[in-house]
């Protein structure tokens, strides 16, 4: 399959990316890799090949959606063990967050969960019941192989800041064929965002959250826009909304933190300190959330002080 893929996309299945490459296709920052590395979803390297870089982007896009990163480990396990033969199950099978916050993989005509090693039927995108019988489903039309294809290329133009016009071309294409394309929107989004042109990020980043509303990362995108844009009462709404979708999610807490400290409201943004280094426990991002929460807590213990001085 990532043979396939990288194929369509023109790229040699031998294409090598650089962790900066990594972190700015996929448009996720050191902290989740490192986070994504402790919990033994990827192995910590300087170089990743075409298929690396698609796992990842399943592995991101399942973190988004509420997914914890020990969960979607023990299901790749799992899956390892019920499917035989599977070695990637995120490139081998397709796979989404279920109702209970883990991973089910598409496989042989079945969608599978494989902690519970049950079988799951779809009544709808936002149900999904058990069932004991294999589940056929249709064949990808080839509109859909069409615009899978347009998005691989769109990932892999997007290495090369030359050819990133190309790329957004890419993720146009794939928008004619699926407008709602929530994946596609977030990657034109951020190549807008970069190009500063924010009018364009923030649009697509409303059009992925209204494609699916259960997108976190789209929220959190689209909160950097507000934030960039002077709206950091409205980026803490955004920020908040993708909390409530995925709780763990450390970067919503660490630039949820920075905006209260914007309007300077440091006893709001403490909590949210304290979230982030609950889940990232090493690394310069947790040292600076240490060094916050230590200076907000000596200036309350200041102003604590000072307030019985006077009484």
């Amino acid at each position: 399959m990532a043979a396939n893929v990288s194929a369509a996309a023109g790229r040699s299945p031998l294409a090598v990316y650089s962790r900066t490459d990594i972190l700015r296709i996929l448009h996720v920052t050191p902290r989740q890799l490192a986070n994504w590395e402790r919990n033994g979803l990827v192995t910590s390297a300087e170089t990743y090949s075409f298929a690396d870089l698609l796992e990842l982007k399943k592995v991101r896009d399942l973190c988004a959606m509420s997914v914890r990163p020990a969960t979607i480990r023990q299901s790749l396990e799992a899956m390892r063990k019920q499917a035989s033969g599977v070695e990637k199950p995120l490139l081998e099978a397709g796979a989404w967050s279920t109702a209970k916050h883990r991973v089910a993989f598409r496989h042989d005509g079945k969608l599978l969960e494989p902690i519970a090693g049950q079988f799951l039927m779809d009544f709808s995108e936002r149900e999904r019941v058990v069932t004991s019988t294999p589940v056929p489903t249709p064949e990808p039309s080839p509109r859909e192989h069409e615009a899978a294809a347009c998005f691989a290329r769109g990932i892999a133009l997007e290495e090369d800041p030359n050819t990133q016009g190309e790329a957004i071309a890419e993720y146009h294409r794939v928008l004619e064929i699926e407008p709602a394309h929530a994946a596609a929107h977030i990657n034109l989004g951020t190549l807008y965002y970069n190009r500063q042109d924010f009018a364009l990020a923030e649009k697509h980043y409303r059009e992925a959250i209204e494609a699916d509303p259960r997108y976190a990362l789209a929220y959190f995108d689209l909160g950097n826009v507000l934030d960039e844009t002077g709206r950091v009462q409205e980026a803490i709404q955004t920020y908040k909304t993708a909390l409530q979708l995925a709780p763990t999610y450390a970067d919503a807490h660490y630039n949820l933190a920075l905006a209260y400290e914007k309007l300077r409201e440091p006893r709001k943004a403490l909590k949210h300190w304290q979230s982030y280094i609950k889940l990232d426990t090493a690394g310069p991002w947790s040292v600076h959330a240490r060094s916050q929460i230590k200076r907000i807590l000596q200036a309350d213990g200041l102003r604590l002080v000072h307030n019985a001085a006077r009484n």
